[in-house]
């Protein structure tokens, strides 16, 4: 994180829309021993209990999501169009296969606060864990999009973060 410097979140100008919708995320969790980081491209930004937050969503069969749970804290990283391949390669592997972030070329780094996220990041934001919880079928309005989105029944878990650091290039 040698090169980026802290900012307030209210100063992002970059549109939310497009961080993670279309340039993606790395949502990591875990600590200097033992991390796991994958890629999202579902989640957004906002303000709920007048505090500037992130909510992601994740699958209950990804490996991130046991290091999401237990641990206090998580992080998005957000990278360049040239890192796309490595954010690929990180959002079809699994953790539990083998060192997947070594393979991706990326740079472990670890916040002030022990929380990990990349060298190569060009926006970091440190979130303390605010909320988790399970999307449910019977509280779909929609039955169609739950019937295409979650054909096997596999809920995503929701969390919501409140952004304790954010720091950018």
């Amino acid at each position: 994180m040698k090169n980026l410097k802290a900012i307030d979140p209210k100063e992002l100008t970059a549109n939310t829309f497009r961080l993670i919708g279309e340039q993606w995320t790395l949502i990591s969790a875990g600590d200097r021993e033992s991390f796991n980081t994958m890629t999202a491209s579902w989640g957004g930004f906002g303000v709920l209990w007048n505090k500037p937050v992130v909510y992601i969503f994740i699958r209950p069969q990804r490996h991130t999501l046991g290091f999401v749970q237990k641990k206090s804290h998580f992080t998005l990283s957000f990278f360049g169009e040239e890192h796309r391949p490595a954010l690929q390669m990180l959002g079809t592997r699994s953790g539990r296969d083998g060192d997947k972030v070594a393979e991706s070329g990326l740079t472990p780094c670890f916040t002030e606060s022990g929380n990990p996220t990349f060298e190569e990041a060009t926006l970091v934001m440190e979130c303390r864990k605010l909320y988790d919880g399970e999307l449910k079928a019977d509280e779909f309005v929609v039955d169609k999009l739950r019937e295409v989105v979650y054909p096997e029944g596999d809920f995503h878990r929701i969390f919501v973060g409140e952004i304790v650091g954010c720091w950018e290039k």
